[in-house]
């Protein structure tokens, strides 16, 4: 073979080489591309478990349920817990009971219920309908105190969610998916699951003690204010007492109640004040505010 022909042949070989090395390299950017791509889309359609960062321990409960049982947290050692309020005469606790059953079914020794009844009839119709409805967990019967306890109930039915090591994880106030339930008792009990945790700071949402630590509250505009007057506006919510009646802070009513036109025409007020509208008016702090605190 000539050296001019032998010198083509390896022009046309690197050739080759190059331009299988580029399209290799094309194909591996638009293979990383597209698996990005799909992690992505997959992150997005994943369900979210939202726990409390930092979970305070639940409060002591010592009580006799409506059987004259007793009831204690040394029970609930290495099972998850859910302790929910609700009453006979609430529409949705009602409809929930046969969604409670199942789950106490489907973890078996791994999950206690502990109902807390806010009926007034006494322990003996409360039993009544507990037995009409199957209903085989525990039911104390509620307290002041052991509402105060758990920061006050809003609405009814509301859970709070205990890990194994008896930390308050999350609360939720109203009907709640029972495939969301399923996704949280697996996600603490270590087992395989759907869904991906998320944490965040509690301000209030599980414990009302904790509104003191929101930097944003309900139906509350802070915009336009320095962080200094800001900073003095949330003192100021988290130390006047609401006067709608509810016995909390302004900050906790907003918490607590999103649709108090009280708390929040007040809000409004404060922030205005602490921008340097107004001069701020002397309002008696909240009377209940500092037993929920405690």
């Amino acid at each position: 073979m000539s050296t001019k022909k032998l010198r083509n042949l390896l022009l046309f070989a690197s050739a080759s080489l190059a331009l299988a090395g580029a399209t290799w390299v094309a194909v591996s950017r638009v293979s990383v591309a597209a698996r990005a791509q799909a992690t992505a889309a997959q992150d997005a359609n994943q369900s979210v478990i939202r726990f409390v960062k930092d979970p305070e321990m639940a409060p002591p409960l010592e009580a006799k349920d409506i059987f004259g049982k007793a009831v204690t947290k040394d029970n609930w050692a290495g099972k998850v817990v859910l302790v929910n309020f609700w009453a006979t005469w609430c529409p949705p606790c009602r409809e929930e009971i046969p969604e409670l059953l199942a789950l106490k079914r489907d973890y078996p020794g791994q999950l206690e219920i502990v109902g807390i009844s806010e009926d007034d009839d006494p322990p003996s119709m409360v039993s009544r309908f507990a037995q009409q409805k199957g209903m085989n967990y525990p039911i104390v019967m509620a307290t002041p105190e052991l509402v105060a306890a758990y920061g006050g109930v809003p609405a009814l039915p509301t859970t709070f969610v205990i890990d194994t090591q008896g930390r308050v994880v999350t609360k939720h106030s109203g009907l709640y998916p029972i495939e969301s339930y399923h996704r949280e008792i697996r996600s603490l009990l270590a087992l395989p699951t759907d869904a991906r945790v998320e944490t965040f700071v509690d301000a209030g949402q599980v414990f009302l003690k904790n509104a003191v630590n929101a930097t944003e509250l309900p139906g509350v505009s802070f915009e336009g204010l320095t962080p200094e007057q800001k900073k003095k506006a949330l003192r100021q919510m988290n130390s006047e007492g609401c006067t709608c009646g509810c016995k909390l802070t302004i900050s906790q009513c907003r918490v607590n109640d999103t649709g108090c036109p009280v708390s929040q025409d007040r809000a409004a007020a404060i922030v205005k004040e602490a921008a340097g509208g107004d001069k701020p008016a002397r309002t008696s702090p909240a009377k209940g505010a500092k037993a929920i605190a405690e």
